[in-house]
């Protein structure tokens, strides 16, 4: 789960893309409220793809009226939206809560559950299970929402579609280019396969006898993440079996991913567990040349380690011509709460669509989140082009998968696994073992359904 992570990034680049979104001047921040929207260029047009918004078409017949959204820590970024909305509609006010994450997902259910519920709020799919029931389908066709955007048929449900993805995120190679000229290595050297970056990393590596001064390449807590829940892809190999709930982590693939772990640590010596609690720490603290991190990673660079003279490559793979290059997770959209009443939801609705339509907003929130656009009409657009964490996905973004909003056991008991495995001298297939074990047990409540098989390759 990434999205805590990168919260706090995200004001920088909402305030740069502020301008180009559609909506009045002036917002409040954070907790505030937009009415009647200031002074704006108002589209006079319906704009749009196949999903499209009519600015003429009237809200709640003119009426005046209220509503809530909540969200848990991007308010500049959701302000401009509401600020376009109620320029439009200047007989709509927006009031934006913010919750910080660890309140949120206590806070949210227990208010949907009742009748003063906000009517819109931010969706995370690691929570799909503790909302869906509290959740309107989105009145949009299925037809036109799958018209649009990349993904939206793993997130019908009987039919009909309560949130989708507004963007992807995946995993890139992060490297320090500072130590990459000083090893002596080009952009020719970016490797494509896993062999060619154990020999880069070994490049990178630098050592005093015994004592790791510069690690090549450190996966330090979150190889889970990075390695163990992705690299299976490349090897012909879902993470569930074909009936989408029992577990696939004791597979040959999974074991030969953490055995490349293991040997590129105890082997190839271009890192230690013992270096750096965290590898993206020691990356931006300029004591490590690689890591590979998800898209967020590039937004905290840029506001934490200012420092750092990076770049970005894709994931190398095993031969070149992998099943999938890994997996990938989504930022959502809006949740419309179905016990708000009627008039909210219509308002909510309508505002779900103009969000959809609206390419400047997409375009805003991706580049804030740094998230690959699902939106197939953005998906080489110039803006999009320009950020590296996303650009080096556009080649093959339809190869990379989303196995569902997994439950966080998966990724706890794997990484228990590699914890096992690399402080306590658990052998490969013991770990491997109890994880698969942890991960049935912990599921046998779960409604959870892996998705792998819509996966457009899927075999």
């Amino acid at each position: 789960m990434m999205m805590k992570k990168r919260l706090m990034a995200v004001m920088s680049a909402a305030a740069v893309m502020a301008a180009a979104l559609t909506g009045c001047g002036s917002s409040s921040q954070g907790g505030g409220q937009s009415g009647n929207g200031g002074a704006a260029d108002v589209p006079a047009e319906p704009f749009g793809d196949t999903v499209k918004y009519d600015p003429a078409a009237a809200i709640n017949d003119g009426k005046d009226i209220s509503i809530e959204l909540w969200e848990w820590g991007s308010d500049e970024l959701f302000q401009q939206v509401i600020d376009g909305y109620c320029a439009i509609h200047p007989n709509v006010s927006i009031k934006l809560v913010n919750n910080p994450w660890e309140d949120y997902w206590t806070k949210l259910p227990l208010a949907l559950d009742g009748s003063n519920g906000p009517a819109l709020f931010n969706v995370h799919n690691s929570y799909h299970e503790n909302l869906i029931n509290y959740m309107a389908p989105l009145e949009i066709p299925l037809e036109d929402l799958e018209a649009d955007f990349t993904g939206v048929e793993a997130h019908v449900i009987d039919g009909k579609v309560y949130y989708i993805d507004y963007g992807m995120m995946t995993g890139s190679v992060y490297y320090n280019k500072d130590m990459w000229e000083a090893a002596g290595l080009t952009e020719a050297d970016i490797p494509k396969t896993w062999d060619e970056m154990r020999e880069v990393a070994k490049k990178l590596t630098i050592k005093e006898g015994d004592k790791l001064i510069q690690a090549g390449l450190n996966f330090n807590d979150d190889f889970h993440q990075n390695y163990l829940l992705g690299l299976n892809y490349q090897l012909g190999e879902n993470l569930f079996l074909e009936d989408g709930r029992t577990p696939n982590v004791t597979c040959d693939a999974m074991k030969q991913v953490m055995q490349m772990l293991v040997d590129m640590y105890k082997v190839d010596g271009v890192g230690s567990e013992n270096f750096g609690e965290k590898g993206s720490d020691s990356f931006g603290q300029g004591q490590s040349a690689m890591v590979i991190q998800w898209g967020h990673y590039y937004n905290t660079l840029n506001t934490t380690w200012t420092d750092i003279n990076f770049g970005v490559f894709e994931i190398p793979t095993f031969d070149g011509n992998p099943y999938a290059y890994n997996r990938y997770n989504g930022e959502s959209t809006f949740g419309i709460n179905k016990n708000a009443a009627a008039d909210q939801q219509a308002v909510a609705q309508d505002f779900v669509k103009y969000f959809l339509a609206n390419d400047e907003a997409q375009i805003a929130f991706n580049l804030a989140m740094s998230t690959f656009p699902a939106k197939k009409s953005l998906a080489d657009s110039e803006e999009i082009m320009q950020n590296p964490s996303l650009s080096v996905l556009a080649e093959h973004i339809d190869h990379y998968i989303w196995p569902g909003p997994m439950p966080s056991t998966v990724e706890t008991s794997l990484k228990t696994a590699g914890q096992d495995i690399f402080f306590n001298g658990v052998d490969i297939d013991t770990a491997l073992n109890a994880a698969q074990e942890n991960i049935i047990r912990d599921m046998k409540s779960s409604t959870f359904q892996s998705v792998e098989h819509l996966y457009k390759y899927a075999k």
